[in-house]
Formats: C-alpha cells, sequence, structure tokens
C-alpha cells in the first residue's frame, strides 16, 4: 500500500506536464542524487534480504511441523538416524542428526563393532553439549541478514535527512547569493532536498514491519529448537543412560 501510494503521488503531473518524480530529480542537486542512489541500492538489499527470511522461516516452520510429528512416531530415538534419511532445510532435523551422531559414536566402541546398550552420564554429558552447539548453530543461520534490516530501520530516515538538510541549506545559500527569496526560486530546490526523506522512509518503514515479523518467528523457531532438543536428550536417557 505505501509502495502505491508513492508511485501515484510520484506520477501526478509537476511543472510543463513532466512527472513529478522526474521533475524533482531534475531538480536535486548531485549530493541528494548520490543519497537516493544509496537508498535505492539499500532497499533493494533490503527487500532481497525480506523475501530471502520469509521463505526461509515459513519453511523451516512447516518441516519442523512435519518432522516432530514423523520423530515421534519412532519406537527408538536413533530409528530415523539409521535410516539415513536427508531432510534439508530442517532446523530440527539439523538438530537431531548432530545429536544422534554423537550419541551413535558413543554407543560404539569400536569402528566394526556394534552398540553398547547404555552410556555412562559423562558421555550424556557430551550429548547434550553437541545438541546446544548445533540449536545455537541453527539459531544464527534463522538471524544471519536481520542485521542489514535492522541498519535499514535506523539509518534510512537519517540519511533522508542528512539529503533534506544538506539541500535546504544549499538552497538558502543559493537565494542568499541571488537575493531572490520568492517562492519560485525557492520551492524546487526545498521539494528535491524534501525527497531524500521520503525516500530514507521508504526504506525503513517496510524494513520496520519484516524486521519486527521476522524476529517473532526467530524466537519461535528458537524455543522450539531449545524444547526439542530437551525432548531428544530426555529421551535418550531413557533409552540408553546406565542406571547409577
Amino acid at each position: 500500500m505505501l509502495g502505491m501510494n508513492a508511485l501515484f503521488f510520484f506520477a501526478a503531473g509537476g511543472p510543463s506536464g513532466e512527472m513529478e518524480l522526474v521533475y524533482v530529480w531534475n531538480q536535486a542537486r548531485p549530493e541528494a542524487k548520490a543519497i537516493i542512489i544509496c537508498l535505492a541500492i539499500f532497499s533493494i538489499m533490503a527487500w532481497s534480504v525480506m523475501i530471502s527470511k520469509v521463505f526461509q522461516m515459513r519453511r523451516g516452520k512447516r518441516l519442523n511441523t512435519l518432522f516432530t510429528a514423523e520423530f515421534r512416531k519412532q519406537p527408538h530415538v536413533l530409528e530415523m538416524f539409521d535410516r539415513r534419511l536427508q531432510v534439508d532445510a530442517c532446523p530440527l532435523f539439523v538438530v537431531y542428526q548432530s545429536g544422534s551422531a554423537e550419541l551413535d559414536a558413543r554407543l560404539r566402541t569400536g569402528a566394526n563393532e556394534g552398540r553398547k546398550r547404555n552410556i555412562s552420564l559423562k558421555s550424556v554429558e557430551h550429548v547434550k553439549r553437541s545438541l546446544e552447539t548445533s540449536v545455537s548453530q541453527e539459531a544464527l543461520k534463522l538471524e544471519s541478514g536481520l542485521i542489514l534490516l535492522a541498519i535499514a530501520v535506523s539509518g534510512g530516515p537519517f540519511l533522508g535527512l542528512l539529503g533534506t538538510v544538506w539541500g535546504v541549506m544549499s538552497t538558502f545559500a543559493g537565494i542568499a547569493q541571488t537575493g531572490s527569496a520568492t517562492l519560485t526560486a525557492m520551492a524546487p530546490g526545498v521539494s528535491a532536498a524534501l525527497v531524500t526523506t521520503v525516500a530514507g522512509l521508504l526504506v525503513a518503514i517496510p524494513s520496520m514491519f519484516a524486521y519486527n515479523w521476522l524476529v517473532h518467528n526467530l524466537r519461535v523457531l528458537t524455543v522450539e529448537l531449545d524444547n526439542f532438543a530437551q525432548e531428544l536428550i530426555s529421551k535418550m536417557e531413557t533409552e540408553y543412560l546406565a542406571d547409577e
């Protein structure tokens, strides 16, 4: 909606029949044009991050749901690991694979020997640390790229404000030199200066909404990872921890 409103606003006719966007761009000073170009590049990067992260998190949530349902149907905790399943882009599966690989290594005394029936409490602690490391790595993968949106939210308006203040300052300096303080002399420069603030807000506002949505979903997925790791280690202890 914001983009459409901006499009209609800029499409309105300006002086001499020019589109308003074209007119304002022609009136803008070089420093304002440079800032607008930087903001446009920033906007493209921010939208790329937004779209990719939305697809990543939605796919991760869907695969987590399917994996959890399948995991809870298995009679033994290493059942899926022994079947050598591969589930790409599923955070819970990565955690499960890491913990199961560590548990399998602790159960085997040699390369060609079978698994032991039990493991010690010390071995369980090693499995826990492996799960914690895997959970942290998956959380970092999900969080990657969000810093760009945070920078867009905080930096976009300030870049726009810099362009506006600079443009207004240059406009008034030009008026002072010419001695003509008419509206006709001031309006083009001021409008060209204000467009940088508009550009900065157009970068920051979508990034703000996307960032908040993504952070919320990141927290949900991180809690799911922690809960699954606790459930997994509990099942491993039930099946394989030796009675002391």
